[in-house]
């Protein structure tokens, strides 16, 4: 099917962090699952505020291969330098700017990641790991997890140890939380009594913002600051501890040399049989290809007006960067999605990249020495 409007067209628009920030809740509650809306007939493309799997015809996608090679130079190393050391400053300025009023919550959290819902305990697969053809989506006979009773039996062995949320069943940890946008729609739907969500930032300013939120509730909840980059720093909870742990549009906010250690980082903290959950920007989304030159400071990576940084992902990346944390691939796709503002009559052309990955259930957890 051939798209209804070229690359090109996504210059046109809103201010570039917003539409470089902004994730996938254009449709609010109650829109299906990713790969369930198609534009057969592209004269019917303002009819709704997005289209699943919209696949890009051979001439855009060489257009936007050349508007991503043009603007590829990267700046001096000096500067490089700088955006690196300043980065939490950066992050502390954007949300003393926007506050809680930037993003939206994520409602379509439950949808494409039922393991935050309040009935999954990793007892079955998610119905959409299946539902769609993709090289990088496999059925593996590790697809159906042990219950969580189990899973703590298996790792948190004689821990001597107190932490926050130490007699929860159930543990959730979102890093890079902001102010609160997937934390707060977890608590508010997910009443399991033995639920305890973890959410840490970079930003102490943002971790700051959750911890007054009127929603916010110790007793459910540790908010708390957290360099993801810093792999040799303490996390509040113990390692094999976590059922999930999430990443929603930040792990692209780190140097692409430092992703690595962090997912390995990252992983120590699971469970066996514990799922790490991303959602991220893939290569040529309409982001990557509204940067102006002098924006680039590698291969893929730039950076904003504000100072804040990003990276646009492939599926091989990202897979690369998970199994050689030593997790199994349970799903990885492209969320390739037209994306329409109705009023202005434009279209948007959205690239996304969405993983789940899991812990062995033979890994055993790993004491840092």
């Amino acid at each position: 099917m051939a798209a209804p409007r070229a690359v090109a067209g996504v210059e046109s628009g809103a201010g570039e962090t917003q539409l470089i920030l902004t994730d996938s809740g254009s449709e609010e509650g109650k829109r299906p699952q990713f790969g369930t809306r198609f534009l057969t007939d592209p004269r019917q493309v303002f009819q709704h505020n997005a289209w699943d799997n919209v696949e890009w015809t051979e001439e855009q996608e060489n257009a936007a291969k050349k508007k991503v090679l043009e603007n590829s130079q990267p700046l001096p190393p000096e500067k490089q330098d700088e955006f690196d050391a300043k980065a939490n400053e950066f992050w502390n300025e954007f949300y003393t700017i926007h506050e809680n009023r930037f993003f939206k919550d994520r409602h379509w959290l439950f949808t494409e990641f039922p393991e935050l819902a309040p009935q999954c305990c990793l007892k079955q697969t998610c119905p959409d790991e299946k539902s769609h053809t993709d090289e990088h989506t496999e059925d593996t006979p590790q697809d159906h997890a042990v219950p969580c009773g189990e899973v703590e039996a298996l790792t948190l062995n004689e821990c001597n140890t107190h932490f926050p949320g130490e007699n929860a069943s159930y543990r959730i940890l979102e890093v890079g939380c902001g102010v609160g946008n997937t934390v707060f729609p977890i608590l508010k739907t997910n009443n399991d009594p033995g639920l305890f969500v973890y959410c840490c930032d970079f930003s102490s300013t943002a971790v700051e913002l959750v911890k007054t939120n009127p929603e916010y509730d110790p007793g459910r909840c540790f908010a708390f600051v957290q360099d993801l980059s810093d792999v040799e720093a303490d996390y509040p909870i113990p390692d094999g501890s976590l059922d999930v742990l999430v990443l929603i549009f930040v792990l692209s906010a780190l140097h692409p040399n430092k992703m690595q250690a962090s997912i390995s980082r990252l992983a120590r903290l699971l469970k066996p049989g514990g799922m790490m959950l991303l959602r991220d920007y893939g290569r040529y989304d309409m982001a990557q290809l509204r940067f102006k030159k002098g924006r680039c400071l590698s291969e893929n990576f730039y950076v904003r007006g504000d100072g804040t940084r990003v990276y646009f992902f492939t599926q091989d990346e990202l897979h690369e960067l998970f199994t050689s944390a030593g997790l199994e691939k349970v799903q990885n796709l492209v969320d390739r999605r037209l994306q329409v503002n109705r009023g202005k009559q434009l279209t948007m052309y959205r690239v996304w990249i969405q993983c789940k990955y899991r812990k062995s259930l033979q890994q055993t957890t790993e004491t840092p020495s």
